[in-house]
């Protein structure tokens, strides 16, 4: 009922990919009750005072993971939908969904580790090659109809 396997596979990597998403979210959380640094002064209040309305750098750093996975996972989930229907080979559309994922989670890793650099950047840039291959492909497929 869902279609073809190209759209079954993108299923799949879309729902990990938004399950490591929601897991950065629960981490930052995680964080911010564990070094008592909350964004806003109800939620200091219920964990033992205003002064705990403040930040902290580990969850400013899980904050810009998890918004650095919004920036990038969204736009994937739009490219590999619109990609999935161009008519890929199974094979080319696996590998870019599979690229995606792994270089996503690595560059999660990378940013909540504070690994050496260019981990995280290499990481980023591995993620982006399937999406800038995606886009390219739906441009070609759809320019004669511009």
């Amino acid at each position: 009922m869902l279609g073809s396997d190209v759209l079954l596979c993108f299923i799949f990597y879309s729902t990990l990919s938004i399950l490591k998403m929601y897991i950065i979210a629960i981490i930052t959380g995680q964080v911010r009750l564990r070094k008592k640094a909350f964004a806003n002064p109800e939620d200091a209040d219920r964990h033992g005072g205003v002064q705990f309305c403040r930040t902290d750098p580990y969850v400013e750093r899980c904050r810009r993971a998890h918004v650095n996975d919004m920036e990038n996972i969204f736009p994937f989930l739009f490219l590999g939908a619109i990609y999935s229907m161009t008519g890929p080979s199974y094979a080319v559309a696996r590998l870019h969904f599979l690229v995606f994922f792994l270089g996503r989670v690595l560059h999660s890793i990378a940013y909540l580790l504070a690994l050496k650099a260019p981990t995280r950047s290499f990481a980023y840039v591995i993620a982006q090659v399937p999406c800038i291959s995606m886009a390219i492909q739906i441009l070609m497929e759809v320019a004669s109809f511009a």
